[in-house]
């Protein structure tokens, strides 16, 4: 069910190095959640140098924003955050200062994946997540 959407300048690290993301995000979220990775997905979109504002100004950084099932603990999100932005900035050079991540927590209930509507967040990482 993750659905990680990145959001680069053209002529970025992030969009130069997709493949080694994706698998970084996956290995991430499913060491952090329990979730098999082929629930894990990824997308990035080019943008156009000057696309992405801060406080009404243009920044170079990369945004990325996750949809989760919600339900996980505070401690969790934090530690799949931190694991996320690290992956990131290892593969791309990227400072934390730079990127931003955000997660949005969608119900189980609210989500149809491979005909199925998913279950419910479980904190057990043995449980599917």
């Amino acid at each position: 069910m993750p659905y990680y959407q990145f959001t680069a300048p053209a002529g970025s690290a992030t969009l130069a190095r997709k493949a080694e993301i994706a698998a970084a995000f996956t290995k991430v979220h499913c060491e952090v959640t329990g979730a098999p990775s082929a629930y894990v997905q990824c997308s990035f979109t080019e943008v156009a140098p000057d696309s992405i504002f801060v406080a009404g100004e243009p920044v170079s950084g990369p945004r990325m924003v996750g949809l989760i099932r919600q339900g996980r603990s505070k401690d969790l999100r934090a530690k799949l955050l931190h694991g996320l932005a690290d992956a990131w900035c290892e593969i791309t050079g990227d400072s934390k200062d730079d990127v931003a991540l955000f997660l949005l927590e969608q119900p189980g209930a609210n989500i149809m994946e491979g005909g199925v509507i998913l279950p419910e967040a479980s904190e057990d990482p043995g449980a599917i997540a």
